[in-house]
């Protein structure tokens, strides 16, 4: 059975929003502001590579396949080659390959998608859909890489919730650093 991941690029405050800058956030594309150094890099590439298959809320999906489909790399291959589920109630006919619409009840769709796949089903970025999973108790882990930058609005990842969320620390994965 797979494993839903959400993975997220997120500040200090827990704004996830436009990191990439394929947005039309004040702060687009904060996260290239800061080096993710090697450690980083191969951490997003390993992530990746070991990915079963995509599950992306409509605005990241479009984002996404508008910038990896023209893209040749190792990363960009297997973007585009593996299973992506888009969660929309308004996108019909998606180009990008191996794309397919989920709607309709989210824990229903999510537990066929699990049933399909053995490895990781990761959700990057998708703040709506992230929070809808984390509510509904679906999220087996979340990936979360924190950029020392306050940025005072914008979607964040954790917003209110019916109950009180309890998670399990399993792995800090960190360069020392100190912010001033």
């Amino acid at each position: 059975m797979g494993k839903i991941v959400i993975t997220e690029f997120i500040s200090l405050d827990g704004v996830v929003e436009d990191p990439g800058g394929s947005e039309d956030f004040k702060y687009g594309g904060w996260s290239f502001e800061f080096s993710r150094g090697d450690e980083g890099d191969k951490f997003k590439l390993d992530e990746t590579m070991g990915s079963d298959a995509l599950l992306l809320g409509r605005k990241t999906y479009e984002g996404f396949a508008d910038a990896w489909p023209s893209r040749t790399d190792a990363f960009a291959d297997k973007f585009n080659s593996m299973p992506k589920y888009v969660v929309s109630s308004t996108l019909t006919d998606p180009d990008w390959a191996n794309s397919v619409v989920v709607d309709g009840d989210l824990a229903d769709a999510v537990s066929k998608i699990r049933d399909e796949h053995e490895g990781d089903i990761v959700v990057h970025g998708s703040a709506q859909l992230s929070q809808a999973l984390l509510e509904k108790d679906l999220v087996d882990e979340l990936r979360l890489m924190v950029f020392p930058v306050v940025l005072g609005a914008g979607k964040r990842l954790f917003g209110e919730t019916s109950d009180k969320k309890a998670l399990k620390l399993v792995e800090v994965a960190a360069r020392r650093r100190r912010l001033s």
